[in-house]
């Protein structure tokens, strides 16, 4: 066998499964990578490898004890540093939090280790992950596997750098304006953005709100439909969660392409900014795609309200989530989060009316516009990703960008409708950076998209031009 760190979750699974790979085995590969590829990516910023080899044994005896195995049983896993860790350092990337370890899991960290994952560490992550790139004053930027200099995405930038470089097979993120998508697509991983409520979380700031969804990050499709059985439940302290059926996740079966109706979009008709080189990426992956579908036609959604609704709605968030921060420790807080705070602070009733309208439009035009399609194909982000030391994109084509948020209205635009979409790795980019699209399901249609980016996957892969990017290693060991 080849080095198990480079084995996907789902064949790993199967390996342990047939009592053919240990997962102290597995680990010990994975830990291999992590101390030689992690200082110069800092991805992961927080272990506990004595417990994690403890339960690596636990793990194995249950194999050569032939007990019935969970669905992720004795694998790695890295958790995003947003979410409470018993006794694992968790910070949310804060001076606040520097020192912090938590007495309990999460409930989505809790259900992972129910269903067989082992808790390798933490991923990094920006300040309570408000973010395009990932940096803190705790730890530090995360840089892209691809090109050093660059950063990763955010605000799961340190999952997604962790997965290219196979430090661990699965990964943890959250995804509120594209968090997920993001990184996904900077670091050529899968990114999945389920439909909102379907992983629950019980400690939501607001109740009710597309915003905020918790997911899995994997090296392929597959692997995300396998880790989302421990991701998906039920529990009553979110009022957005719905019982489920962890199982429907390990039946699932690649689509037939040739049934599937197609749209896709390259801006929205021109309401996101988008890099002229990414989009000729995009018209290439297009182009390559005539013949694959039933139907393949170019549509735009109407997004035209969706740059100012989303602004104002993530406003209201990082108000009910931040404002006694801010008043309290304004001098230790990013940037990105003074600058949501005080934008909300300068909003009225009246305005957050006038998003709460405009939400209620983007949603209900979004389920017509779907009426007649199974699948919209999106550009994965609006630029390469950039220089850590040049920080978020300050123009696109010569345009300025007024707020931070707005290079990422190809991604959080989505956010709005409420949809599953799924962060598909396809080749690279002009600049020779990794390159993806963002997949649109249905709502409520995640096993079927699911489907669907199984068989897109299985295509890309026979094609030269669009297989998933993979960073050289031995540069970064």
């Amino acid at each position: 066998m080849n080095d198990p760190s480079e084995l996907s979750a789902s064949e790993a699974r199967r390996l342990i499964g047939l009592g053919e790979l240990s997962p102290t085995e597995l680990l010990e590969a994975c830990i291999s990578r992590i101390e030689a590829v992690n200082p110069q990516i800092n991805a992961i910023v927080a272990t506990d490898l004595n417990r994690t080899r403890k339960e690596a044994k636990i793990a194995e005896k249950a194999v050569l004890a032939g007990n019935a195995l969970p669905p992720l049983h004795g694998l790695p896993i890295g958790i995003k540093d947003l979410n409470a860790t018993k006794g694992l350092r968790t910070t949310w990337g804060s001076k606040l939090f520097e020192n912090y370890v938590p007495a309990e899991d999460e409930a989505l960290v809790a259900r992972l280790r129910e269903a067989g994952g082992i808790i390798v560490g933490k991923t990094n992550t920006p300040e309570f992950g408000s973010g395009t790139a990932t940096n803190n004053l705790v730890y530090g930027p995360t840089r892209n596997p691809f090109d050093l200099e660059r950063t990763s995405g955010g605000s799961s930038g340190g999952s997604g750098a962790a997965l290219a470089t196979n430090m661990l097979p699965l990964c943890q993120g959250g995804d509120t304006g594209g968090s997920l998508r993001n990184p996904a697509t900077w670091c050529g991983v899968v990114g999945f953005r389920s439909t909102p409520g379907l992983v629950p979380r019980e400690n939501r700031t607001l109740n009710y709100t597309h915003f905020n969804v918790q997911g899995p990050m994997a090296r392929s499709v597959p692997d995300i439909a396998l880790m989302m059985t421990g991701c998906v439940g039920n529990d009553e302290r979110d009022p957005m969660a719905n019982p489920c059926n962890p199982q429907a996740f390990l039946d699932l079966e690649p689509a037939n392409l040739k049934k599937v109706r197609v749209a896709w979009t390259e801006d929205f008709g021109g309401v996101a900014p988008l890099d002229e080189g990414i989009r000729g990426c995009f018209q290439k992956v297009i182009g390559a795609l005539k013949n694959t579908f039933q139907s393949l036609d170019a549509r735009n959604p109407d997004f035209s309200d969706a740059r100012d609704c989303f602004w104002t709605l993530r406003c209201v968030n990082y108000l009910a989530s931040h404002k006694t921060r801010y008043e309290k420790h304004r001098d230790i807080l990013s940037q990105n989060i003074i600058a949501n705070v005080e934008a909300g602070e300068k909003m009225s009733l009246s305005d957050v009316s006038t998003a709460e309208t405009q939400w209620r439009k983007i949603y209900r035009d979004f389920q017509v516009f779907f009426e007649n399609i199974d699948l919209l194909i999106v550009p994965g982000n609006a630029t390469p990703a950039f220089r850590i030391d040049d920080g978020i994109p300050r123009e696109i084509n010569g345009k300025k960008m007024e707020n931070y948020m707005d290079a990422s209205l190809i991604r959080s635009a989505l956010t709005l409708t409420g949809h599953p979409v799924l962060a598909l790795p396809c080749g690279y980019d002009h600049l020779g950076l990794p390159f993806g699209v963002q997949l649109v399901g249905k709502r409520r249609g995640d096993l079927e998209l699911l489907e669907i980016a199984m068989a897109l996957e299985t295509t890309f892969s026979r094609s030269p031009g669009l297989k998933r990017p993979i960073p050289n290693l031995e540069d970064l060991e």
